[in-house]
């Protein structure tokens, strides 16, 4: 389980992301390099980390799902997973 600080580091991080995104774009296109390093740094998507959606562990993250693997392999044994057959694991 991850600490509820560094959860609430990345919703700020997403935030920011979110309201630079069209000034980045467009100092990006215009190539304005100097405007684009004095944004706040955590305004840059490659900041973000992915998150399980149930946990909030930053490792072994399935993009497809949106959750770890640790949760998936619970999820698909209890049968809440649709489509996924326990073969040898």
């Amino acid at each position: 389980m991850a600490k509820e600080s560094m959860k609430a580091r990345e919703v700020k991080r997403q935030k920011l992301v979110n309201r630079y995104a069209e000034k980045r774009a467009a100092l990006k296109a215009a190539g304005d390099l100097e405007g684009l390093s004095k944004l706040p740094r955590n305004s840059n998507p490659i900041r973000l980390h992915n998150r399980c959606m149930i946990t909030g562990r930053p490792k072994g993250y399935m993009r497809q799902f949106g959750i770890s693997r640790i949760q998936f392999r619970e999820m698909a044994s209890k049968g809440l997973i649709p489509g996924v057959k326990k073969a040898s694991w």
